[in-house]
């Protein structure tokens, strides 16, 4: 039951009007008791979706169970969720009610500076599994806001992404602002989200204005021009209202001289954005260094200055090790 389309069909079989099946889905997904409300369930649920209840609502629960929690000292906890597979992923729980999902398992973009990306894509998640990560996460803390920055590339698993993000909008009680999906830059993305009932906010991992450097650090990512690849992504934030958020992993001596400096204030001026400057979380092996602080938060002063509009970020879970992949990975390996 990875899909939400089974578990519907699962709760049709059961008998299940459609109020009664928004009542379980949305009772799950915000961890909610079914029997809640003013109406006792035994006079407002059908017989045999009662009996059915509970064998029903386990195989939610086992969808995406924690396996191991990893809180950090800056507010946000790490999550490493196990599969009825057995495989795991990763959530993060952020700080100010905050949610990142992962949307497959494992990556097939293959960015140079992730540890997501070494293995490959193993599997997609279903649309369930990524709804049961904020089921679970509600259990530990209010969860308002859900971004698919996760492990997995979310335009590779389109289908059931939407799916999740509508159960969300609708079922989970989330604000179409407050669900945020993050791309690299598949040109499905803009083709199918303009049309959608409920309009998720877009970010943008664009890492470099230069299409050889973007290129070498995102190397199976669709090969637009940086410049009409956020051109694209503004235009749509433009039409929702919601301000494109543009993702820039720092990456010391890489992507932070001025020749990027100077371009990022060229490519935003006059568009409805925003820039998060997140500096890399290290990882043992990797080929890249972690800007110091003070550096990083100069250039976030430089572009601010210049009408930029910039946050600096620091990576969640740094000092537990909790870049993304990193869980996962070192679970694997124990």
């Amino acid at each position: 039951m990875r899909d939400l389309a089974v578990l519907r069909q699962r709760l049709e079989d059961l008998e299940a009007l459609p109020s009664h099946a928004r009542h379980v889905i949305r009772g799950w997904v915000q961890a909610l008791p079914v029997d809640r409300g003013r109406q006792r369930i035994e006079h407002f649920l059908p017989l045999r979706l009662r009996e059915g209840l509970p064998a029903l609502l386990a195989r939610l629960d086992s969808l995406a169970q924690v396996f191991s929690r990893h809180p950090s000292d800056d507010g946000s906890e790490r999550l490493l969720l196990r599969l009825v597979d057995g495989q795991t992923i990763e959530s993060v729980l952020l700080p100010r009610g905050g949610l990142c999902v992962s949307t497959q398992l494992g990556c097939a973009v293959g960015c140079r500076f992730c540890m997501t990306g070494k293995g490959g894509l193993l599997r997609q998640l279903g649309s369930a599994e990524i709804v049961a990560q904020v089921a679970q996460a509600r259990r530990l803390r209010p969860v308002k806001k859900v971004v698919f920055m996760g492990m997995g590339e979310p335009a590779h698993n389109l289908d059931a992404v939407l799916e999740a993000i509508d159960c969300l909008a609708t079922d989970g009680g989330i604000g179409h602002k407050n669900l945020v999906l993050s791309t690299v830059g598949d040109p499905r993305v803009f083709d199918r989200l303009p049309s959608l009932t409920v309009k998720p906010a877009l970010a943008l991992s664009l890492h470099s204005t230069k299409a050889d450097r973007r290129a070498d650090l995102l190397p199976k990512a669709p090969r637009y021009e940086p410049a009409a690849l956020f051109g694209q992504a503004a235009d749509y934030a433009e039409a929702t209202g919601y301000p494109l958020q543009v993702q820039w992993t720092l990456l010391d001596g890489v992507n932070d001289g001025d020749d990027e400096i100077e371009s990022l204030i060229a490519l935003f001026k006059g568009r409805y954005a925003m820039l998060n400057f997140i500096p890399w979380n290290t990882v043992e092996g990797m080929p890249f260094r972690r800007p110091a602080w003070d550096k990083a938060r100069a250039l976030a002063a430089r572009l601010n200055a210049a009408g930029v509009l910039t946050k600096l970020r620091d990576s969640a879970g740094q000092d537990v090790e909790g870049g993304c992949g990193q869980l996962r990975a070192r679970h694997a390996e124990a």
